[in-house]
């Protein structure tokens, strides 16, 4: 048998046995002559007398079949899930960053759904927190926390600020950003020419992380379809994701939040403008960490078309 003959068949023979086929023995003929007798192992249905080329032939048409669903192809492997043992540890990541496939697209393409009236988002949003998200038992959290955090703001807002998730104060009155962050968001916010009312406040995840940990990658996956669905239904112009978590989450990116801030990202047709979260800039409350904050904020009211405060931020 010449090397590219066996070459051949050897692969012929690995994508039998990858797709669950009987195993073709190697018959002691020579190829490309006929014999007498059939290939040991050989398909059924092939006459005696086939020629090796034959049975190959046949090999195909049976790998053929099962790719069509003529013959019960192996059943793909079954996914496994993390195993939680409910500790936290400081080396596990908060994110998986490794989002292919279909769940990618998600996160570019565009929605497609019909636009909500204004009417239409606000019971929408309503309904799925009080029907799912306030009774929600889906990860460890709802195990400890006193309220869930839904968000809350104005569903036709044009700017939706998006959070790692509430703290203790958010935990005991059901709002986000009620605590000393929230009391500097608030800030940005009026000195943006905005105000609290008109735009949309929310967390990817609903529920207090104990001891205002980072949400663990299970927690993240439990939580966050709610959040997709409040920005599917309110679609604002602009989302402002606060601190590394959230930006990491969103963008599928864990560069540092240096190089990721101060830079337009797309999401899903939107413009993404990642910034500093309220709370690290109390704990690092330099001209530096502000002056880079208002430059986010700038941009953000540049891309909606609104007119520049003329004293600092």
């Amino acid at each position: 048998m010449d090397a590219p003959t066996k070459h051949r068949v050897m692969l012929a023979l690995r994508a039998e046995k990858a797709l669950g086929l009987p195993v073709i023995p190697a018959p002691k003929i020579a190829f490309g002559k006929s014999s007498s007798r059939p290939m040991p192992g050989a398909p059924a249905g092939l006459p005696a007398g086939a020629s090796a080329t034959a049975a190959r032939q046949a090999v195909v048409t049976a790998m053929r079949a099962a790719r069509t669903g003529d013959l019960p192809a192996r059943p793909p492997a079954r996914p496994t899930a993390p195993v939680s043992t409910g500790k936290v540890s400081t080396a596990q990541p908060a994110f998986s960053l490794s989002v292919q496939g279909p769940m990618l697209m998600e996160r570019i393409a565009p929605f497609t759904s019909p636009v909500l009236s204004p009417e239409a988002r606000q019971v929408a949003l309503s309904q799925l927190d009080n029907s799912e998200v306030k009774g929600c038992p889906k990860c460890r959290l709802a195990q400890t926390r006193t309220h869930t955090v839904f968000g809350e703001g104005d569903p036709c807002s044009r700017v939706f600020f998006i959070g790692e998730g509430p703290g203790e104060n958010e935990d005991e009155q059901g709002r986000p950003f009620v605590g000393r962050a929230g009391q500097l968001l608030d800030k940005m916010i009026v000195a943006m020419g905005l105000e609290r009312q008109r735009v949309y406040i929310a967390n990817i995840v609903k529920c207090r992380p104990p001891a205002n940990r980072v949400p663990l990658i299970d927690e993240v996956a439990a939580c966050t379809p709610y959040l997709m669905k409040q920005l599917e239904w309110i679609r604002p112009e602009v989302i402002v994701t606060l601190g590394k978590p959230a930006t990491q989450f969103m963008l599928n990116d864990n560069a540092a939040m240096g190089k990721l801030r101060g830079r337009w990202h797309a999401w899903r047709g939107m413009k993404l403008m990642p910034t500093y979260h309220p709370s690290y800039v109390l704990r690092s409350y330099t001209p530096e960490t502000r002056a880079a904050v208002w430059g986010d904020l700038l941009l953000v009211l540049d891309a909606l078309g609104m007119p520049r405060p003329s004293r600092p931020g």
